[in-house]
Parts: structure tokens; C-alpha cells; sequence
């Protein structure tokens, strides 16, 4: 199962970024900064990649362009930027697309996206109802890229119910707390 990590800023600090990342690659296999907040976020973006690179996909949340300057692997987009699926993938950049619907899903994959996240799967803090395990096995079946299940995943159950309903692996904020 493809464990994802997505940070933010309760999660990933720049003064202990390198000791941050060495936490975080004992749990994931990808990581992708986000930080919607912050006006350092190219500054911190540049230093993200350059010490990130023991994982196997290193992401760039929501900036194609930048995410080709850095030399990230690739860059997670949300569901408002369907339009940058097609530019992101011309710069030879992986895209994983944040998807709410099983045509939102389709439709990412026809614009070539690599991946999707769909949620939210469980509850989760201010994402509206979670949509549950039955409506993810729908949205697995519909495409063909993998799907990584995101909303509310805290423990080993929930990853492995997202993959029993045939998920490829899970995203997450909290999950990856150093505290959980």
C-alpha cells in the first residue's frame, strides 16, 4: 500500500526540516509540500526538494512551474486546477490530482493525470461528510490509475479497509503526526 504524506505547517517545521523528513521517510514513500499560508513557500519549496530526495516521488502542492524549476518529480493539484493537468505532464512532471467524484476521478485520468486522491473517506476536520468505503470502491473501479485514499486515515484499519475496496494506498496530514 502506497503510504502519501502531505505536510503542512503542523507537521513540517524548515528549522528541523531535515530531522522532519527523516520521520516522514519512515512512513511514506511520497511526500509533497504544502503550506497555503506561508510567503516563504518558493524559498521552502527549493529547500523541500533539495532535502527530500529519499523518497521515491518527491511533490510540489498546487505549482506545476515551480515543481519543473526545483526539479520535484511532480506536483499535486487540486480539483480547481483540472486546467494544469496537460501543462504539468508537457514538462514531464508525475500529477496526482485531488478529486471529490467519480467524474472528477475520470476526468483527471483522461487529461492524463498519473494519480487521483479521492475524499473525503472518513471524517475529517472541515472537509465536509466523508463519503465512505463503498463510494471509494466505485471510484477505484472506474479508472485506471491509482487511486489514493485521503480524508480522516489515523490508523492501520482505515488503510487496510481503503485497501481492501481495492485503494492503492492513502494520503494523509495526520496520520503522518509525529504524535499519532
Amino acid at each position: 500500500m502506497l503510504a502519501y504524506a502531505i505536510t503542512d505547517p503542523t507537521t513540517l517545521n524548515f528549522d528541523t526540516l531535515v530531522d522532519d523528513l527523516a520521520y516522514f521517510s519512515t512512513k511514506a514513500s511520497m511526500i509533497v509540500y504544502r503550506d497555503k499560508m506561508t510567503s516563504e513557500y518558493v524559498n521552502n519549496a527549493k529547500l523541500f526538494v533539495v532535502n527530500a530526495q529519499n523518497f521515491e516521488r518527491v511533490l510540489l502542492h498546487g505549482e506545476y512551474i515551480l515543481a519543473n524549476e526545483c526539479h520535484a518529480d511532480g506536483v499535486h493539484l487540486t480539483s480547481t486546477q483540472f486546467d494544469d493537468i496537460v501543462k504539468a505532464k508537457a514538462l514531464g512532471l508525475f500529477v496526482i490530482v485531488s478529486t471529490h467524484s467519480k467524474d472528477e476521478a475520470k476526468h483527471a485520468e483522461a487529461l492524463g493525470a498519473d494519480m487521483v486522491t479521492f475524499s473525503p473517506i472518513f471524517d475529517t476536520p472541515n472537509k465536509g461528510k466523508a463519503v465512505g468505503l463503498e463510494i471509494l470502491k466505485e471510484v477505484v473501479s472506474s479508472v485506471d490509475i491509482p487511486v489514493l485514499a485521503l480524508g480522516g486515515i489515523l490508523t492501520q484499519e482505515q488503510i487496510a479497509d481503503c485497501a481492501a475496496v481495492g485503494a492503492k494506498g492513502f494520503a494523509s496530514i495526520r496520520y503522518f503526526c509525529k504524535n499519532n
